[in-house]
């Protein structure tokens, strides 16, 4: 039987669910799901399109299309038939040149469907992880002692986030601080909103840090705690340029970390551009250490 790609209609429960079982059964096998959490806001709020790859009645893989990007994982149960190179074909004859495809864990084959379909590799988006179970290191140069209080920086108030007060400001603080990334700098108010709409959203795990004279946002350090994780993520964390290299981004990271350990969690997560040097020297002086590595993959052009 050939391979096919159809769009299957999510609202359907029994459709969501064999789209969701092939997702599931990658994230078992492969330890990180498929698809992250902005391809699945973008499908909930209908700006990407799901695919679903089957071979007669059985899906055998499953996408998610859009805006330039692509998402594709192949069922574990279903893998080395060459599944993944026909689906990956068959999109690639239908969209535009300009197509960039993220390879999560940087996954063996799809370094190889990048070669055959000349994709380069275009970004490496590192995890990094740090353990909250161990002893601290003894050794300050290389890294602090985690389980002493976070001190916010000289004239820094660090506080939790007020929903709907403080939306407006920390909108154009983070569009101002990652004006070049391609994802964090375009988000919207209808995006924060889906985020604290989340089951895992809690105020008091958005930190704040303020100038203590005038009350300005000038930077944050936003916790992700998924109630079924033993871990905790720095979700995200930005300083205003105006207050960068005076230690504000070591306070707040300590200050999460601090947080994520009173939660009870076991390890701090983060995601990291593995270009930004300045970044990386930081969270591994704090003791991060590489945990998973995700690839972007452009098309090169025909």
């Amino acid at each position: 039987m050939s391979l096919e790609l159809s769009v299957p209609d999510l609202a359907d429960a029994a459709t969501r669910e064999r789209f969701q079982a092939v997702a599931n059964a990658a994230t078992a096998v492969d330890g990180y799901p498929p698809f992250n959490e902005q391809t699945m806001l973008d499908l909930a709020e209908g700006r990407r399109t799901p695919l679903l790859i089957s071979v007669g009645d059985s899906p055998v893989g499953a996408a998610v299309l859009g805006q330039g990007e692509l998402d594709l994982v192949v069922a574990p149960a279903h893998r080395g038939r060459g599944h993944g190179g026909e689906a990956l074909r068959q999109i690639l004859a239908d969209v535009p040149d300009d197509l960039t495809a993220w390879s999560h864990g940087d996954h063996p084959a799809a370094r190889v469907l990048a070669n055959r379909f000349r994709m380069a590799a275009a970004r490496t988006l590192l995890q990094l992880r740090l353990s909250l179970t161990r002893e601290p290191l003894t050794d300050a140069d290389q890294a602090p002692d985690l389980a002493a209080p976070a001190a916010a920086a000289p004239g820094v108030v660090i506080n939790a986030f007020r929903p709907g007060a403080d939306d407006t400001e920390w909108l154009a603080l983070n569009a101002l601080i990652f004006a070049q990334h391609p994802e964090q700098g375009s988000l919207t108010g209808d995006d924060l909103a889906a985020r604290k709409a989340e089951p895992w959203f809690e105020a008091g795990d958005f930190l704040i840090a303020r100038n203590e004279a005038t009350g300005t946002m000038i930077g944050y350090n936003w916790l992700k705690l998924e109630p079924d994780l033993p871990t905790g993520e720095i979700y995200v964390i930005g300083v205003h340029p105006d207050a960068a290299g005076r230690g504000l981004g070591r306070s707040l990271m300590l200050a999460g970390v601090e947080r994520i350990r009173d939660r009870g969690r076991s390890a701090a997560t983060l995601y990291v551009e593995a270009h930004n040097a300045p970044a990386v020297n930081l969270y591994r002086s704090l003791g991060f250490t590489d945990h998973t590595i995700d690839v972007q993959y452009r098309r090169l052009p025909q």
